[in-house]
């Protein structure tokens, strides 16, 4: 169980910080962590049943709220707050069926959200203890270790530890429960192959709300002992670049938006601490790759995942990293490649979707058999990703199906439009290519850039490329991308944009 993988990591060094939380200038030891942990499920388990909702940044008290949720009994319901944190609380209350949702008043400035019925306040709970509730606590905190596992919460290891929503960047987001034996084997999994044992600290600025953050940022340090240095904002560059060089983290993991953003704020030798740095929920792009090559002297290792897999499917080894690709499955996880129109295994070097089995793999979308039942079939789950694995079982992605646009009966990657644009302009400017609908071809590819650039002098650059089909039909510019969490471009609301521009 997580709870216990933390118990034990109590037990072995109380006096180790858990958390270093840059965000209030805090440090909570393993002995505070696991203290708070048992008020807070106390509480907890007065004001909700089954399910309760957390909406808190990457802090202390975020990871300390979704420890009591554990602790309790309780499932947490992590609640996206960087994409509409109104509508996100109303969407997670309907779906998931639960009042409560622990917040902070401060997030709620932060993010413009209303004080919402059903919120209950992180300060107000710590603000009202009182003398015998920290008593009991702090006794409950010192019991044998064998009765305080017994005591820290469910122990059905299929039970669901978290319950997240996929980013929604192209349709609503989907509902999905992840087990304790998910996160567990995901963890256990990744740390095996990117020998993480005994690594003593990481960098904690991934959100909660997203998979990658909850089961690395948050799970991974309280099952491993190690100290996680929290900062609520990742897209602050210049203070997360200060935070590394400050706080000299051995492990690195985020996505390539965050991470280069980090990177370009640096000097040479700030990141000297850093033992392996790993980029996910995005591809990397080679000049990120370069830039921490030239400026650092080190290897970015580049992994893949997705929701509904806890996260983490495939990473490159530490010892034979092959830049481009996705690297290879972790142990206890399969990879097949399906041919998209026939069903069967496709040869290795042949695009299909990209298929995974394991234990990480989800048991289904909460109340929605119908979704559940497309994208998991004999215990494999549809990524809706394209790829192909080479002879030495590499994975390389090719990027979403949905993605993907037919015109002229020729199946057209809008990513690789986009990874084209993005090389001919300059490094400053972000492009990205949609679909829109037009009248005589069916479907048409819209170039986004937030510059402006040349269409005809691109257009011809282009053409040297790729057909005449790929090429993009208009140009708009959009001054700021609509993100997602972790970073990675809402499609969905790009679309919307563009659509509202005039130009559908």
């Amino acid at each position: 169980m997580l709870q216990h993988r933390f118990i034990d990591s109590v037990r072995k060094h109380p006096d180790k910080i858990a958390f270093n939380d840059r965000s209030t200038d805090r440090e909570v030891s393993y002995q505070q962590a696991l203290l708070a942990t048992f008020i807070l499920a106390r509480r907890f388990r007065k004001l909700e049943r089954g399910r309760i909702g957390i909406m808190m940044p990457t802090s202390s008290g975020g990871a300390l709220a979704i420890t009591g949720a554990v602790f309790a009994g309780l499932t947490p319901v992590m609640i996206n707050y960087s994409t509409g944190a109104e509508k996100n609380c109303a969407y997670a209350q309907q779906q998931c069926d639960f009042e409560v949702i622990i917040t902070a008043r401060a997030l709620l400035e932060k993010t413009g959200c209303e004080e919402l019925p059903g919120m209950v306040f992180i300060e107000d709970i710590m603000a009202s203890l009182g003398v015998v509730e920290k008593g009991i606590a702090f006794a409950t905190s010192k019991l044998p270790t064998a009765l305080l596992k017994r005591i820290s919460g469910n122990h059905d290891l299929d039970r669901p530890a978290v319950i997240l929503f996929t980013s929604g960047s192209e349709k609503d987001p989907k509902v999905v429960q992840l087990s304790q034996q998910n996160v567990l084997s995901n963890i256990d999994a990744f740390c095996d192959m990117m020998d993480v044992y005994g690594m003593d600290n990481l960098l904690a600025v991934l959100p909660y709300f997203h998979v990658f953050g909850l089961t690395i940022n948050l799970w991974t340090p309280l099952c491993l002992g190690m100290t996680s240095i929290t900062y609520a904002n990742p897209l602050e560059f210049k203070t997360v670049a200060k935070i590394i060089k400050e706080t000299s983290p051995e492990l690195l993991i985020g996505t390539p938006l965050f991470l280069e953003g980090y990177v370009k704020q640096s000097n040479p030798g700030d990141f000297s601490s850093i033992k392996l740095a790993v980029s996910g929920a995005d591809k990397c792009p080679e000049r990120l790759r370069a830039l921490f090559r030239d400026k650092h002297q080190l290897e970015i290792f580049e992994g893949y995942g997705a929701t509904e897999t806890s996260p983490v499917i495939s990473v490159n080894p530490r010892d034979r990293n092959r830049p481009g690709s996705i690297g290879i499955p972790i142990p206890g996880t399969e990879v097949r490649i399906e041919n998209y129109e026939t069903g069967e295994d496709s040869p290795a070097g042949e695009t299909g979707k990209i298929m995974v089995r394991g234990a990480g793999v989800m048991q289904g979308y909460l109340n929605n058999v119908e979704e559940s039942s497309l994208k998991i079939k004999s215990g494999w789950y549809d990524t809706g990703d394209l790829g192909c694995i080479d002879e030495d079982g590499y994975i390389w992605h090719k990027g979403r199906l949905k993605r993907f646009v037919k015109i002229g009966g020729e199946m057209i990657s809008l990513v690789m439009v986009e990874e084209a644009l993005n090389e001919l302009t300059a490094e400053h400017i972000e492009c990205c290519a949609v679909e829109l609908p037009d009248s005589k071809r069916g479907s048409k590819i819209v170039a986004v850039s937030d510059y402006k650039i040349d269409p005809h002098e691109t257009n011809k650059l282009l053409a040297k490329e790729m057909s005449n089909l790929a090429l993009p039909k208009q140009y708009v510019v959009v001054g700021n991308f609509p993100r997602m969490g972790s970073g990675k471009t809402d499609f969905r609301g790009l679309t919307e944009i563009v659509k509202r521009m005039g130009h559908d």
